[in-house]
């Protein structure tokens, strides 16, 4: 069964950091699509970032620049740093991963089959 813990959320002000983090058990990180997405209030699940099966690595526009997406094989866990916050990044931020076989881009919710729990970003101006 695959389980993932997200952490490292919380109140910050703009132009600020954070680092998230995602415990993974039951499959390896480096073996599987992992990817971030979030979830503003009354808004769709968005794609943020993503290492594909292979190790490519994806970002959404808004986040390129700001934001890194990488991942710890000895401690299994998949990170986002996340420089220069603004105000629009507030939201649950979630980690997920997903099938090898899927023909489904992995900047999509429909490619994971699994999630975390989520953790909250919250950036004051």
């Amino acid at each position: 069964q695959v389980q993932l813990i997200e952490s490292g959320g919380g109140l910050v002000q703009a132009g600020d950091s954070l680092r998230l983090s995602c415990a993974v058990s039951g499959r390896t990180v480096n073996d599987w699509p992992m990817g971030w997405f979030r979830q503003a209030p009354g808004r769709e699940r968005e794609f943020v970032a993503a290492f594909s099966f292979v190790g490519n690595t994806y970002y959404a526009d808004s986040v390129k620049d700001r934001f890194t997406i990488s991942r710890d094989n000895a401690k299994n866990t998949v990170s986002l740093q996340m420089n220069t916050l603004t105000p629009e990044d507030t939201a649950v931020y979630y980690c997920a991963t997903g099938s090898r076989l899927s023909t489904m881009p992995v900047t999509t919710t429909r490619r994971y089959n699994a999630w975390g729990q989520g953790t909250q970003v919250t950036v004051s101006s």
